[in-house]
């Protein structure tokens, strides 16, 4: 039923959404519209819900598609409408990333990123403590190779881990907890497995935060994990000429894979497939103790 000579609208989840200039390319080299990009959303919305649901949302929105100018959203802005959740948190009205309705809503925004805290928005507990490996140069072989190497060090630890693509050249490393901890000691963790890689490694790995000082070496991000700040959501597109997502992917596949290989077009069949990979990050039987480490870093101290 369209409202004017280009809009759409779609019945989500009960709600009517107005879908405007729905051909409009968004991403121009991978040739994807709006339209492309919304049931691009429809597909994933349940495994990406299921992980940023009440988590504290920002978004990037480029009105333009990518390549132009973009902006961060925080706030919710005050026309949207009043079905969209929402959790306010040192003074900024966060949305929240709570059901496909709202994923639709913001897409028609051209909110092309979805970044989410750490904690939910209720609770500053740390759901998993979590590495980003950062590389220095464009080369996605320092991420698999530093990213291996850390699963060696966190399989000794007994620390379960599961693996996601960034989206951009880096890997993302999550490690599902007892939600009992705070940030002050799963960054005492985070600290301590970086800082044994970078001593070990140090040729490829540094935890040198001037990006000037780093050379060519992988930056291994512990410090990103804390309360407030945001990484992308697990199926998260990304503002990249290919439309890449952000996407969980097996230890085996590390080696094998290249970011460019998840996009928009890919991941909906690679999920029907494969299933959701990081449905165990959820499992609250998967959620290990950090006891053993701190208290390990206690007495070194």
């Amino acid at each position: 039923m369209p409202t004017a000579a280009t809009d759409l609208v779609l019945s989500v989840e009960g709600r009517e959404l107005t879908i405007t200039n729905p051909h409009k390319l968004l991403w121009p080299e991978a040739n994807v519209t709006k339209w492309d990009y919304i049931r691009y959303l429809l597909e994933v919305a349940p495994p990406l819900l299921r992980y940023a649901q009440n988590r504290l949302l920002t978004v990037i929105r480029y009105p333009h598609g990518v390549g132009d100018k973009h902006f961060y959203q925080k706030n919710l802005p005050a026309y949207a409408p009043d079905w969209i959740a929402t959790s306010r948190w040192e003074n900024t009205r966060y949305p929240l990333c709570n059901d496909t309705a709202t994923l639709v809503w913001m897409a028609n925004q051209a909110a092309l990123e979805w970044h989410v805290s750490f904690h939910l928005a209720h609770d500053e507990t740390p759901t998993e403590l979590v590495f980003d490996l950062d590389p220095s140069t464009p080369e996605f072989a320092p991420a698999a190779e530093t990213a291996l190497l850390l699963k060696e060090v966190l399989d000794g630890l007994n620390l379960p881990s599961f693996v996601k693509t960034s989206g951009a050249s880096g890997l993302q490393v999550y490690i599902p907890i007892e939600r009992r901890y705070s940030f002050d000691e799963t960054r005492q963790v985070g600290q301590f497995v970086a800082t044994y890689l970078a001593e070990k490694h140090p040729s490829l790995v540094t935890i040198e935060r001037l990006v000037k000082n780093r050379g060519t070496k992988l930056y291994i991000d512990y410090l990103q994990h804390w309360r407030g700040k945001t990484l992308p959501a697990p199926y998260s597109t990304r503002a990249r000429p290919q439309a890449t997502v952000s996407t969980p992917i097996t230890w085996d596949e590390v080696p094998r894979i290249h970011p460019t290989d998840f996009t928009v077009h890919t991941v909906p069949q690679r999920l029907k497939e494969r299933g959701d990979l990081f449905a165990p990050v959820h499992d609250p039987n998967r959620r290990a103790s950090l006891d053993p480490i701190l208290a390990f870093l206690a007495r070194r101290r």
